[in-house]
């Protein structure tokens, strides 16, 4: 019988790799060996926690491996199939069936599809299975629109309505920096360099980096660290005592509100972020460097931030067409404005048209 297993696994070694022959060896000696106890099969939770704990080495944040964790599993759940035997239809027709049963958005959809598809590569690359039934399921398309950022007299109202000074240096910093809520409430006094108006945050994944505010982000920070009377190590904190650090959920609730007290549409963190990318980039700062300062690893999530100013279009626009044309001829030179006023130039040469 060995001679004969022997005899396969040689026959098919021009035909597969390494783990395929492998595999083909196991399953050929558990088949006709009588004596051989059955190997026990890996289940699909077990499958996921090894996902899960790749992922964490890594080095992916909690509410990652959380989300990575719940979209899976739900997949998991639903179709009762060792991970080896899912196929691409099943799983096309989850993802149907879950925008049809929660009403969500393509953009949902299309974050579910990525999380799975992450899932099922990291078997492939593992050698769990043989192919990833998620290769045939492609990006979901979705709109992009054109996403508001803050305006100026958006800002200065902000400022003016704040009713104390955390509030109003808490705008200034996520303004002038551009950094996430999670990376604000996490900062610490001795962050701060004041002399260089600059601080260290840490990012998704615990990467460091600097990042730079402006003048008024300073003073404004330095008025509130002044009225502070506890020892608390964060940069900011709550209100009242015990003066424990800000959350996430107190810095969203409290730019929230100040912004629906001054009837302004959707002011939240993020908010700022975006605003202080668009603006970066319509200065002219190159976008390597405000991917940097954002804190990406893929210059495509920056892209996503660098939205067009419709303002800006409109001004280059109106630059372009108020160029003057000019005929140069044997007589001298004669421009055209678009109003039709004409001016003249005396030259001797050539004979052609130009735009200037």
């Amino acid at each position: 019988m060995e001679e004969k297993i022997v005899l396969i696994i040689n026959e098919m070694a021009d035909y597969l790799n390494v783990s395929q022959m492998k595999k083909l060896q196991e399953v050929l000696l558990q088949t006709f060996s009588e004596n051989t106890a059955p190997k026990e099969e890996t289940s699909n939770i077990e499958y996921l926690q090894l996902f899960l704990d790749a992922k964490k080495i890594e080095g992916c944040s909690e509410r990652t491996i959380q989300y990575y964790c719940s979209t899976v599993e739900r997949l998991l759940q639903n179709i009762e199939q060792p991970v080896r035997k899912i196929t691409t239809e099943e799983i096309r027709k989850y993802l149907v069936d879950y925008q049809k049963i929660n009403n969500c958005s393509k953009v949902t959809v299309d974050n579910i599809r990525r999380n799975i598809s992450s899932f099922f590569s990291w078997l492939e690359e593992e050698d769990y299975i043989l192919k990833s039934p998620m290769r045939r399921i492609h990006k979901i398309k979705t709109k992009q629109p054109v996403k508001e950022i803050i305006s100026d007299e958006a800002i200065e109202l902000l400022r003016d309505h704040c009713k104390c000074d955390r509030d109003l240096a808490m705008i200034d910093l996520l303004y002038s920096t551009g950094i996430r809520v999670g990376e604000l409430v996490n900062l610490n006094i001795s962050d701060v360099d004041f002399e260089e108006r600059e601080c260290v945050v840490f990012g998704k994944g615990d990467k460091e980096r600097k990042v730079y505010f402006d003048a008024k982000a300073k003073l404004h920070l330095q008025n509130y660290l002044r009225t502070r009377n506890d020892d608390n190590p964060a940069l900011f904190v709550s209100l009242d005592a015990p003066h424990d650090r800000l959350k996430i959920s107190g810095v969203e609730i409290r730019i929230r509100t100040l912004g629906r007290k001054l009837n302004m549409e959707k002011i939240h963190p993020h908010k700022f972020r975006r605003t202080m990318a668009t603006r970066a980039i319509d200065k002219g700062m190159p976008i390597e460097q405000v991917q940097k300062i954002l804190g990406h690893s893929q210059i495509d999530t920056t892209m996503q931030y660098a939205i067009v100013n419709q303002t800006n279009v409109k001004t280059s626009h109106q630059k372009f067409i108020r160029g003057r044309i000019y005929k140069i001829d044997q007589f001298g030179v004669v421009g055209e404005d678009v109003d039709g006023t004409k001016t003249v130039r005396r030259s001797r040469h050539l004979y052609k048209w130009i735009r200037i």
